[in-house]
């Protein structure tokens, strides 16, 4: 018995694709964030438990919805990944299968501008997707957010589709968000920024990821990538910034 997961904010271009791919599982929990789309309405129209919970992070948003949960075994998939039917399967033969492993990573394949990214860091792109949630839970991070579990954990051989681009605004968004909340961890550390967070970590970033990471294979698409996941680390500082100095 398997219960699949989701947190959904103003997701109705993929809920019903989405929840359509997790017609596996025996019952479906979306925590919502209060969406001002289409989002609710259209995942009603659909066999789901849906309940809405304010935003406060991401951990706790996903250990609340495994709270809900019926079953044992879980999925964990984001919206923007795709759920292939080889993959489906895999997951439900794992689970019959009573493993010893309480929890199993999915590789990624990430798709940015109607293009494969092979490159730019995504090479070694996965994450735990399915677990026993008597075994494991999110780990408090305020984003980039990762099971944590003192089981064994296992691989799943079929991959899932990651399909996070919609359109550049959009993207950039996501990254906004992630530099906010990073932004509001490290205020908690008390972390002051200076140059050094200004000027070096940005093109740390972009270095690391254009070159080391060898997203310059990627063409334009790894690039861009590199360019703006570089913004986004000084976003994160001059975020930090202001809350120093209490400016909105």
């Amino acid at each position: 018995m398997i219960s699949a997961l989701a947190i959904t904010y103003n997701e109705e271009d993929n809920i019903e694709r989405y929840i359509k791919s997790l017609s596996f599982a025996d019952e479906i929990i979306i925590v919502d964030s209060y969406s001002t789309d289409n989002t609710e309405a259209l995942a009603k129209q659909h066999n789901v438990t849906f309940v809405k919970r304010k935003f406060d992070n991401f951990s706790s948003q996903k250990n609340y919805a495994m709270s809900l949960a019926k079953h044992d075994w879980v999925t964990f998939f984001d919206l923007d990944e795709m759920i292939p039917e080889a993959l489906a399967e895999e997951i439900i033969t794992t689970v019959q299968s009573n493993p010893k492993e309480k929890a199993f990573r999915v590789k990624r394949d990430f798709h940015f501008m109607g293009k494969r990214i092979k490159y730019s860091g995504f090479q070694t792109d996965i994450a735990v997707r399915l677990f026993d949630k008597n075994y494991c839970k999110y780990n408090g991070k305020l984003v980039h957010e990762a099971i944590e579990t003192s089981a064994k954990i296992g691989l799943l051989k079929q991959h899932v589709n990651h399909q996070t681009y919609k359109d550049f605004d959009s993207y950039n968004e996501k990254l906004s968000l992630y530099s906010k909340l990073q932004a509001e961890a490290l205020y908690k550390k008390n972390v002051r920024p200076n140059l050094y967070h200004f000027l070096f970590r940005p093109w740390y970033r972009f270095m690391h990821q254009y070159f080391l990471r060898l997203g310059f294979l990627d063409g334009k698409e790894g690039f861009i990538i590199s360019y703006v996941h570089a913004f986004s680390v000084f976003k994160r500082y001059i975020q930090l910034w202001t809350m120093y100095r209490n400016i909105d």
